[in-house]
């Protein structure tokens, strides 16, 4: 019944940027945490920025030069991402955890969307 809407991946050269964008939609009681992980080819899927409570965490790979903000009051978050580097390649994922709208805890996963970093 939650399904997440991302957007903003593509392809751009070292040292650009990208914005990506996720907003929850659906039956939402309360939403707990939202952010994005990234998984690149042959490797294991790793966390980039989360918000839990106001707490927002950063990958150690990416501190600095990401920021993650966003509308918790519309389940909506960004991902500002400067001086990207071609190690930050692969297919970026929002993930939401929360209360539905009729009484059931969700932990959710958009389809994702392909960043592509090139030199």
């Amino acid at each position: 019944q939650v399904q997440l809407v991302e957007s903003g991946g593509g392809l751009v050269q070292a040292g650009g940027s990208l914005r990506l964008s996720c907003a929850a939609v659906g039956s939402i009681a309360s939403t707990n945490v939202m952010g994005w992980y990234r998984q690149a080819p042959g490797k294991q899927r790793e966390m980039v920025a989360t918000i839990t409570r106001g707490m927002i965490n950063y990958g150690d790979a990416v501190k600095g030069r990401f920021t993650l903000s966003g509308d918790m009051n519309k389940n909506t978050v960004y991902l500002q991402m400067n001086d990207l580097k071609p190690e930050d390649t692969g297919v970026y994922y929002c993930n939401t955890q929360g209360m539905s709208g009729v009484g059931v805890r969700f932990n959710y996963w958009g389809q994702g969307t392909q960043v592509t970093v090139s030199s």
